[in-house]
This record gives C-alpha cells, sequence and structure tokens, in this order.
C-alpha cells in the first residue's frame, strides 16, 4: 500500500508514534488510509452540513475495513462574493483548491481519497487535484438545496437576484422583494437551480467518479447521508484493486460529461472547469467538441434558471442515470466508459428509466433542438466565446445592434438599474476576463439586471468575463483573447455594431480591417492595478480561457 512508507519497518517507529497520537492502533496500521478532504464551512450555505457528510464517509471507510483522515481545503461561495472584490478570488481558488489537496495528498500518503465538495469552484478544483495525484478516488458532494417557495411558486437565488431588477423597474414592491429574500434559499446546500455547483455535481456522475444521486440528491434528505457511506466503502474497494482516475477518467468520460451537459442545459463555466480538468488527467480536450455535439444533443431538460424546474425534480425524475439513460437510447453515450462501481456505464444505465417525462423530455420532442451550450467564433472572438443557448430567447437569436461598452461589471450592472441601456443594444463588459479582472469574474447582476428590468428579449450582453449558472439570455462570456491581453473586445467603441448569429456560431465587430489595425496601434498595454500578492500571481500564471483559465508550468 502507498502508506507503507509511513509505517512499515523499524525505521518508521517515529511515524508510527506520531499516527498513534492520532489515536491509530496497532490494528488499523495494517488497514489501507483514506484521506477525506473536505471544504467544510460555516461562511458558505452549500458547505455548512459537510461535517455530517464527512462522518457518514467516515463510517463507509470503517465499514470496508478502511482507516479514515479528514484534512481541510478552501471555498467561496460565488453568491455571497458578487458585486465586490471578493469575486476577483473565486475562480483563482480553484487553483489554489487543487494545488493544497495535492500538497497534502503527497506529504501524507493516502491509499485513497474522498472528496467532499459543493459549490462552484470547489467542486473542479477536487477533481483537478484527483486527475493529478492518480490516487484510487471517489467524490461525494453535499447535495442540491430545495427550492424555496413564494405564494405556491418554486423560487431560487435568481429570483432574488433578478427581483432586485423588478423592484427598480416598478415590478417589485419592497414587501415582495423582502419575502422573495427570506424564502428563497431554505436551507443547507448548492443553490437548487442547474447553476454551476449542481452542473460539475452532475457532470461528476458522467465522468464515473461520483455515485449514482451526486448532483441531485437534496442536501436534506438521508439518502445523502447512505450515499457518502457507500462513497467511503467504494473507495476502499478501489484500493484494493488499484483502480485508478486516470483509469477511469478518459476521453470517452469526458465526451460523456459534455454530451450530458448540452442535455440539461448546464453552466457556461464547465467550458472552462472540463478543460481544466481534461488537463489535469493528461487528456487533450478541445472546446469545440461542445458545439460539434451541440448539432447532435437536444436540450431536454427545463431547470432553474431558464425553466420552471429545480434539481430536487430532476431527482424525481430519475437523476443523471436517466438523463444519461436517453443518451444511451439515442446511440450517443459512450457506453464502455469506466466508473467508481467498477463496472461500465453502458452497464449502469442499461435498466434505469425515465420517471417524469415533462422534466427529462425524449428526443424526439426537447425543449430545444440544441444542446444547451454553444462556442461562437469571430472577429470579436478568434479564440472562442460561450453561450448558453438555452437560455437565449428566440428573438435574440440573430441579433445586431449597438454596443454600450464598460470596463466593469459594477459599471455595467449601475448603468442597467439606471435606465442607461435601450432595446437593441449589446452591452459590453471587459478586461474581466483571468488576467484583466483578474479573476475573471462572474457578471450575475448585470444579466440579472437584464432581465429584472424586462429588458432579456432586447438586449445582449458579451464580455471576456463568465456568467454565474444563474444568468440567462442573450449573453456571450469567455470572450478570448480577453481585453487585457489586447483581444478584439479591447477595440470596441460605444456605437459600434455588434453582430450575433447564435445559429451560425458567429459574433463579429461590424467595423472594417483597416479601422480595427489603427484602434489596435492606439490601444494603451494593460497595467494590472492590484494590491492582493495572490492575485497578482495569478495574473503572471494564468492563461485565457479558451485553455480554461488554468495556469502556465514551467
Amino acid at each position: 500500500m502507498r502508506s507503507d512508507v509511513i509505517k512499515r519497518g523499524l525505521e518508521r517507529a517515529p511515524h508510527r508514534s506520531l499516527l498513534k497520537a492520532l489515536g491509530v492502533t496497532d490494528e488499523e496500521m495494517d488497514r489501507p488510509f483514506i484521506g477525506i478532504v473536505s471544504s467544510e464551512s460555516e461562511i458558505i450555505p452549500g458547505h455548512m452540513h459537510l461535517r455530517q457528510i464527512v462522518e457518514a464517509v467516515k463510517a463507509g471507510v470503517r465499514l470496508a475495513g478502511g482507516v479514515p483522515f479528514v484534512f481541510p481545503t478552501i471555498g467561496v461561495c460565488d453568491g455571497i462574493a458578487m458585486d465586490h472584490r471578493g469575486m476577483k478570488f473565486s475562480l483563482p481558488s480553484r487553483e489554489l483548491i487543487a494545488d493544497s489537496i495535492e500538497i497534502v495528498a503527497n506529504a501524507f500518503p493516502f491509499d485513497g481519497l474522498v472528496f467532499v465538495p459543493n459549490c462552484d469552484k470547489i467542486t473542479p478544483g477536487m477533481i483537478m487535484a484527483m486527475g493529478r495525484l492518480n490516487i484510487p478516488s471517489v467524490l461525494i458532494s453535499g447535495g442540491p438545496m430545495l427550492a424555496g417557495r413564494y405564494k405556491g411558486k418554486k423560487i431560487d437565488l435568481i429570483s432574488v437576484f433578478e427581483a432586485v431588477g423588478g423592484y427598480r423597474v416598478g415590478k417589485v414592491d419592497e414587501e415582495t422583494l423582502k419575502a422573495i429574500e427570506d424564502l428563497a434559499c431554505p436551507g443547507p446546500g448548492s443553490c437548487a437551480g442547474l447553476f454551476t455547483a449542481n452542473t460539475m455535481n452532475s457532470l461528476a456522475e458522467a465522468l464515473g467518479i461520483a455515485p449514482r444521486g451526486n448532483g441531485t440528491v437534496p442536501a436534506v434528505h438521508s439518502a445523502r447521508l447512505r450515499m457518502a457511506k457507500e462513497a467511503g466503502m467504494l473507495v476502499v474497494e478501489l484500493v484494493k484493486k488499484d483502480l485508478k482516475p486516470r483509469e477511469i477518467v478518459t476521453k470517452d468520460s469526458l465526451v460523456n460529461a459534455v454530451l450530458v451537459d448540452l442535455a440539461m442545459g448546464g453552466s457556461t463555466n464547465t467550458v472552462l472547469h472540463l478543460k481544466a480538468i481534461a488537463e489535469s488527467f493528461g487528456i487533450d480536450f478541445d472546446i469545440k467538441i461542445f458545439d460539434e455535439l451541440s448539432r447532435k444533443v437536444p436540450h431536454i431538460c427545463n431547470i432553474s434558471p431558464v425553466g420552471p424546474h429545480h434539481m430536487e425534480d430532476l431527482d424525481e425524475a430519475g437523476g443523471i442515470y436517466a438523463v444519461m439513460k436517453r443518451l444511451q437510447e439515442n446511440g450517443l453515450l459512450r457506453e464502455d466508459a469506466m466508473t467508481i462501481y467498477q463496472k461500465t456505464l453502458g452497464e449502469l444505465v442499461r435498466d434505469v428509466h425515465v420517471l417524469n417525462e415533462e422534466v427529462i423530455r425524449p428526443f424526439d420532442r426537447p425543449y430545444h433542438k440544441e444542446g444547451g451550450l454553444g462556442i461562437l467564433f469571430g472577429n470579436l472572438a478568434p479564440e472562442g466565446a460561450v453561450a448558453k443557448l438555452s437560455g437565449v430567447p428566440e428573438k435574440m437569436w440573430r441579433h445586431v445592434g449597438p454596443a454600450v461598452v464598460f470596463n466593469d461589471g459594477e459599471e455595467a450592472a449601475r448603468a442597467i438599474l439606471a435606465g442607461k441601456i435601450k432595446k437593441g443594444d449589446v452591452v459590453v463588459i471587459r478586461y474581466e476576463g483571468p488576467k484583466g479582472g483578474p479573476g475573471m469574474r462572474e457578471m450575475l447582476s448585470p444579466t440579472s439586471a437584464i432581465a429584472g428590468m424586462g429588458l432579456i428579449e432586447d438586449v445582449a450582453l458579451v464580455t471576456d468575463g463568465r456568467f454565474s449558472g444563474g444568468s440567462r439570455g442573450a449573453v456571450i462570456g469567455h470572450v478570448s483573447p480577453e481585453a487585457a491581453e489586447g483581444g478584439p473586445i479591447a477595440l470596441v467603441r460605444d456605437g459600434d455594431l455588434i453582430e450575433i448569429d447564435f445559429e451560425r456560431r458567429q459574433i463579429n465587430l461590424l467595423v472594417s480591417e483597416e479601422e480595427m489595425k489603427k484602434r489596435l496601434q492606439e490601444l494603451k498595454p494593460f497595467v494590472p492595478k492590484e494590491t492582493s500578492e495572490y492575485l497578482r500571481r495569478y495574473v503572471y500564471f494564468v492563461r485565457s480561457a479558451s485553455k480554461g483559465a488554468t495556469f502556465n508550468n514551467p
């Protein structure tokens, strides 16, 4: 076993002595040592209950004959970090999470690992660490929050953001806004819609590294505790078989994750995260695959923020395995992909049934004929940009409008809420990319303000930043190269016409090539104005969004 290096032989007596200080017995020295990394904290609703999950994992490890050791990592709640300096630290935390786990798991040679995340950058950061370490591993998340209810209607965090815009234009009164604020987030778990956290926790099932139900079983259900015990038992079995993550996660696994993502209409952030995860697993992965597959996979789940359903509804309909059943029925699922159950995905999905055909529709009756995400190219985004196609209103699938340019998200949100954006405008928010932000902040408030003020069918938004999984509308993010690297988005001026064609996956600045060259010559080099030592280092190392916003390594 890998842990023998600290517990076998005469010369390891000092190491054993320290282990005994932890309460480890001589009998336990013969058992697999299982590390359990948890992002539990009292500052993230999705993580406030993770101690219970961890205790259940520990019970499972012990039931299977292993010895559990818990260690922590950090986490940021994107919702609480939104609209202030804190959002600069969200995406950068992903790299720090992966690094910190890599450090601990190499300093303490575990035989197996269980990863217990829940939100936003924590789940992808942990999966990245899993790929780097390549130690038998299982991921078990804390699960989604239940939807809130207001006057018999389901609501969630995005309802609150959009109600702020509604209040500004007189559609929502103060009493209603307060009620929505009080009721939208009723308890622990990752926010109830198909936002980034729930998308990534769902895709972990498709990757084969998480138990069935990981993405959809609500945080407050005891089925989540049973699943956590199962995760603890599974990892010990993986150690015994020496089945490692890189033998489970292959190119086919990543294709399955993309297929599920497109069928569900998941967060645009998954493009960043799956690219980074692929790199951590040593797999070549071109983001163009999203667009290639989106032409073949219809959007069959209509989950908040684009539809009325929530994760609890998807769970009751059969969960992610039922979504994969739809893919299998239509010959798209890569069935030979391995899983932590030591069975192929095809075997596991074969006997699954869809339990609600409105929540998970058949391919011949989709919500949209194409998948939920698309990659756009053009002279404004030579390296690509990302759009959540499932959230684009039909009348905005082709749009030409004048640019209204802002150099940060707060400035744009203030202008939208002040009524300075007109129907037909294309809001451009730049210098919000990985380097320019720095940290590639989410533009949830500007998109929510557009929706809340009733402009979602008339206004587009384009940014080199990114979006919360809760954003909807004709919004295009991850524009690459970013403005801070001299990308074409840095050259846009107020009044320039921008053409967006989601059908053709094109985004173009309707300015002559000669004028673009002239503006580029006049463009002043970007100078970061950042006081945080970590963010200064982040700016130095981080690469383009088209490369997953991962680090340049020596």
